[in-house]
Parts: structure tokens; sequence; C-alpha cells
């Protein structure tokens, strides 16, 4: 049976791509990645990405007329390369209607943060500057609005009383390799519904 195709998007170091790779090529994920997409042709994760002889593209959101022209070509170039499902992995631009629709509840991005709290750019620095006891990550269907998708997975982190921004980013960073897979895992292996604003594993009873 033909495993699922994946698209990754990145702008940077791509970590958690690297850890949905590994995931695939271990078997852990059913699936292969089709193509690496970054809109930025300096992203360390295109590197990673060639060195193990995946397919990358660079699309610059710079060189197109508007948001809506720049996902049209990353559509594009997904569908040329028979994806079927697209992760984001931290990639920095928010996703016009066009793309949205061409990959309808099968787009996931993995957020630092236990939503619906702190979304936005800032998540582990927002819930250190809030005060609270426990933060962490969370894996969630792409809607139009920013970090706003039904939720798929989350793990908490205990927030330490020492703890700065960076400290508490790499502590989470750590679950995120590991949510991420196991998100992606669930969603090709078992079937699945989404209830409200949660994704339910499991046939209906």
């Amino acid at each position: 049976m033909p495993k699922t195709k994946i698209g990754v998007l990145i702008s940077g170091r791509g970590s958690n791509m690297m850890s949905i790779v590994r995931a695939c090529k271990t078997g852990e994920i059913p699936a292969d990645v089709a193509l690496v997409v970054s809109n930025k042709a300096d992203a360390a994760g295109l590197e990673w990405a060639r060195d193990r002889g995946l397919t990358t593209a660079v699309l610059s959101h710079k060189e197109f007329h508007d948001r809506e022209d720049h996902d049209r070509a990353i559509v594009s170039a997904l569908v040329t390369a028979g994806v079927e499902w697209v992760c984001l992995a931290g990639y920095m631009r928010l996703l016009s209607r066009p793309f949205i629709e061409a990959f309808p509840g099968r787009i996931l991005n993995i957020h630092p943060s236990l939503l619906p709290s702190f979304p936005g750019l800032h998540g582990q620095r927002d819930a250190l500057e809030w005060g609270v006891k426990v933060s962490g990550c969370t894996v969630h269907l792409v809607d139009l609005e920013l970090d706003h998708g039904p939720i798929v997975e989350q793990c908490a982190v205990a927030v330490g009383d020492d703890d700065d921004e960076e400290a508490l980013s790499a502590r989470i960073l750590e679950h995120e390799h590991q949510a991420y897979p196991r998100a992606l895992r669930k969603l090709l292996s078992v079937p699945w519904r989404v209830v409200g604003r949660r994704v339910v594993f499991g046939k209906p009873r």
C-alpha cells in the first residue's frame, strides 16, 4: 500500500521537520516526506533536508504580489509532488484561504503553548510573563485563524521558578519533537473526526 506523502513547510532550522523525517524513516509515521518548502533561501533546515536526499523548494514571499499568490505557488509545488498532508514546522507565515481550501482538514501546526492560551509568536515569553506554573505545546489542525484550529495533541511542561524564555523554550521543544510525530501517526493510522473543537480518535459508537 502506498505511503501517504507529506509536505513540510519551514522558515528556519526546522527541528520539528527533522523529528517528522526521522519518524517517517523508522516507520513510526506511515508516510514519506515528499517535499520540504521554505520561504527563506537561508533556512538552515533546507541543508539538513538536502543532505538526506529530500526534495526541497524555496519560494520567497518577497517575490510575489501578495500572500495569496505566494500560497498558490506553494500549493502548486505541493500538489505536483503528490503531497496529501501538510505539516508546518516553524513556518512563520499565516496561511491564506486558497492554501487552507487546497488541503481541507489536512494541515497541521505545532505551537509552543497550551492553546488557547498564548497564541502568536512569543508563546513561551507570554506564558512566563503571565506567571503560569504549567505551559507546554499543542498540535492542531490549521484553519483561517492564528493558532486556532481543532486540537489533536497536547503536552504539559512544568514552568520552573528560575526559568527564562530560553530554558522554557528548550524544554518545550523536547516535547514538541515527540508530540508532532505522535499526532501525525495517529491521524494517518486511526479513524478520527472533529467533534466541536476536539479531534476525537476511534470509530463513533
